[in-house]
């Protein structure tokens, strides 16, 4: 199996996982209904928002549209690179961490393109796949599905920190879905080693560059020498 094969099969895997745990949510639980799954730090917290990763919104409608159009055209540009970095003979932990990204973003563009037409409101009710009324919103206007919760820490401030001191805190705050956790990843991995993946692209553009400069070797002739007269 190449690389590429191997790189297509986790974005299509990520795609799966997401998009089950996001219709599950979706037609399961209502906006604002939390699970408890450990103790009091990790929950199941259905939430939807209108922009981008962990619940940050981003300009209304205009910005919505303008949101999910370019995350259309950044995953077509993406996977032209994906591929482009295979034809080069690039490391496996390259691809893996770009391959994250690409499939965070399809899970999200999903959301936004279909969720709107295929799903009604999840406002006091469980969803219906498929009503018969129509969905609650039009293409390119749905609404991204976020589940994750982990308020690792909850509590009041001190006084003496300035501004927020006496405020009621949680960290870790963002609700956020199994797309941004892949998006999350495949940027810190790049991050981390992103020393070491560009000496190796500096490498292979290199080797490339060297193997595309090198002059053609000349056949030696064939023809019988002259005889001077």
């Amino acid at each position: 199996m190449s690389n590429l094969t191997k790189s297509f099969l986790l974005i299509f895997t990520v795609l799966v996982i997401d998009q089950i745990s996001k219709v599950y949510v979706k037609t399961h639980m209502y906006i604002g209904e939390r699970i408890t799954v450990f103790s009091d730090w990790a929950y199941i917290h259905f939430t939807e928002n209108n922009g981008m990763a962990f619940g940050i919104e981003f300009g209304g409608e205009a910005g919505k549209v303008f949101l999910s159009s370019f995350r259309i055209v950044a995953v077509i540009l993406l996977t032209w690179y994906l591929v482009k970095l295979y034809k080069k003979g690039t490391p496996m932990s390259i691809m893996i961490s770009l391959s994250l990204i690409i499939a965070g973003a399809v899970g999200n563009i999903i959301d936004s393109l279909f969720y709107g037409i295929i799903f009604n409101d999840s406002y006091g009710q469980v969803a219906t796949f498929m009503p018969e009324a129509g969905g609650y919103s039009s293409f390119l206007h749905g609404r991204v599905v976020d589940m994750l919760s982990f308020p690792l820490v909850e509590g009041y401030l001190p006084d003496w920190i300035p501004i927020v001191g006496g405020t009621y805190q949680t960290f870790f705050s963002p609700i956020f879905n199994v797309s941004d956790s892949s998006i999350t990843i495949g940027v810190f991995i790049i991050l981390i080693f992103q020393k070491r993946f560009m000496n190796i692209l500096n490498e292979i553009d290199s080797k490339h560059k060297a193997a595309n400069d090198q002059p053609l070797k000349q056949p030696a002739s064939t023809d019988a020498p002259e005889v001077g007269i």
